[in-house]
């Protein structure tokens, strides 16, 4: 089957460089791109179906290396006080009641579900699902994620899978301190779990589905367990996800714990290196809350080959930021994108990391929106350790996403990213293939009921919304966890 597309805008990889194609042709050929170029020279390609995108940008398919699971992850953003964590966090005591989880295994599909329509709904067509731990009995499970892989099956997006686990999870104290709940078995059962998905989509043998090893934050995770965890990392050559230098206290924890720093914990272990990759690696060296300068740390990050994953709108909505984007990509260090939030975005994070980095660098032609749009493209396939994908030339993966440019909206159209990034959001996707497959058309997804699933949607988050107060160690309801912005008389 060969397809033509066609766009008043192509986002086209020309010897390893993007180039902007006006009235532009991309051939599909089964599942690779066959040709790129105008579409005055398309009529001397045979195809069997042409789609015209006509005012769009197609552009390389996004790569979203944190998508969600948990369907409320950052949409109940509300705080009572500055330890609105304490409410959030599992109370010791229900971490050590035996915690059965807020959902049913069938709603729990339901929701997985959901959050990979919604994925694809805003333009990924390549994702490594974020953990869905805070509702769950302790950490995920092989049938969890086998749950995840049939989604994406079913949708046609191309994933990189694994269940996360922990031998700790973070809980609220009596007396309202931090702390941790550690069951070191849980943790070790949770990587067993882990090989026996890998072995799972082995025998599989589906192209598009790849298992990964996802260990939760490293600070949950036992030192011993992170080496085991590099140990079947190298024996399978598969690649390590891992939540790193997220928050200030961690240097601090391990300086006390195992006398080094996160990346020398790494390096001890066997993790770091080219099959890593670090979920946010904001609080380095060069952190001005760190040492405001560069110690090297950025350097053996980029010796390693490892990658950091970067979520510019998570980070602002949690107010922790990476210092800075450019700083990371003169030291060589590979950044890939994750949008770590709902709804998953990768436009809106864009947009903040543009207008973060014209902030930090006080200059307003810094805004490095082209080095952001690689690496939710190039950076992740790099990370992934595939070339053929993040990019539209002839040999390519048949990856694409195109984002309508003709809502009256987004008002007039001068360069298509930066109207895209400034005028628009990712729910201006209307089509995607993976693969040479269409994912979606028109801006919805082919066969999937979207009034079902929403209202599907609805019901489940108003169940994980109600289940914090069962957890929480604050006497409090539901309502006083998350007060409403203004008062709501009923």
């Amino acid at each position: 089957m060969r397809t033509l597309l066609t766009a008043d805008h192509v986002l086209a990889c020309e010897d390893g460089r993007f180039r902007e194609l006006r009235d532009a042709a991309v051939l599909v050929d089964g599942d690779s791109i066959r040709w790129v170029g105008p579409v005055g020279r398309a009529a001397a390609h045979e195809f069997d179906e042409r789609i015209d995108l006509g005012q769009a940008l197609l552009m390389p398919g996004l790569i979203d290396l944190e998508g969600l699971a948990d369907i409320d992850h950052l949409q109940l953003d509300s705080w009572r006080d500055d330890d609105g964590w304490a409410e959030l966090r599992w109370s010791r005591a229900y971490a050590e009641s035996g915690p059965a989880g807020a959902l049913s295994p069938e709603d729990r599909r339901l929701m997985r579900r959901y959050a990979v329509a919604q994925l694809a709904l805003h333009g990924i067509t390549t994702f490594m699902p974020i953990a869905a731990e805070v509702h769950t009995a302790w950490a995920e499970t092989h049938d969890d994620l086998v749950d995840v892989a049939r989604a994406a099956q079913e949708l046609g997006l191309r994933a990189w899978l694994g269940p996360s686990y922990r031998s700790g999870v973070p809980v609220t104290e009596p007396d309202g301190a931090e702390g941790v709940a550690w069951d070191e078995a849980r943790g070790e059962a949770g990587l067993a779990e882990a090989v026996r998905f890998l072995d799972t989509i082995a025998g599989w043998g589906d192209p598009l589905l790849t298992g990964v090893l996802a260990p939760c934050r490293i600070e949950h995770v036992t030192e011993e367990l992170l080496r085991e965890t590099a140990r079947v990392s190298a024996d399978r050559d598969v690649l390590v996800r891992v939540h790193a230098l997220q928050e200030l206290g961690e240097r601090e924890h391990f300086a006390r714990t195992a006398g080094t720093t996160q990346l020398g914990l790494l390096e001890r272990t066997g993790l770091l290196g080219p099959r890593l990759l670090v979920a946010h690696g904001v609080y380095l060296d060069v952190h001005p809350d760190v040492h405001g300068e560069d110690r090297g740390e950025l350097a053996a990050l980029a010796a390693a080959g490892a990658s950091v994953v970067h979520c510019p709108l998570t980070n602002a909505r949690y107010a922790f930021l990476l210092e800075d984007l450019s700083q990371y990509l003169e030291a060589g260090v590979n950044i890939a994108m994750g949008t770590d939030s709902f709804p998953p975005d990768l436009i809106r994070a864009i947009d903040h990391g543009v207008q973060l980095s014209k902030a930090q660098h006080g200059d307003l032609s810094r805004g490095m929106l082209a080095e952001y749009v690689q690496a939710a493209t190039l950076g992740g396939a790099t990370a992934l350790r595939r070339p053929d994908l993040g990019r539209i030339e002839a040999g390519a993966a048949a990856d694409v996403v195109a984002f309508a440019l003709d809502d009256i909206r987004i008002g007039a159209v001068e360069d298509p990213l930066r109207t895209l990034v400034l005028a628009g959001t990712a729910r201006d996707a209307r089509f995607s293939m993976v693969a040479g497959r269409v994912v979606l058309r028109d801006g919805v997804l082919p066969g999937v009921d979207m009034e079902e699933l929403r209202r599907e949607g609805q019901r489940i988050f108003g169940i994980l919304r109600d289940s914090y107060a069962d957890r929480s160690a604050r006497t409090a309801t539901v309502d006083e966890i998350f007060p409403a912005v203004f008062p709501v008389r009923r």
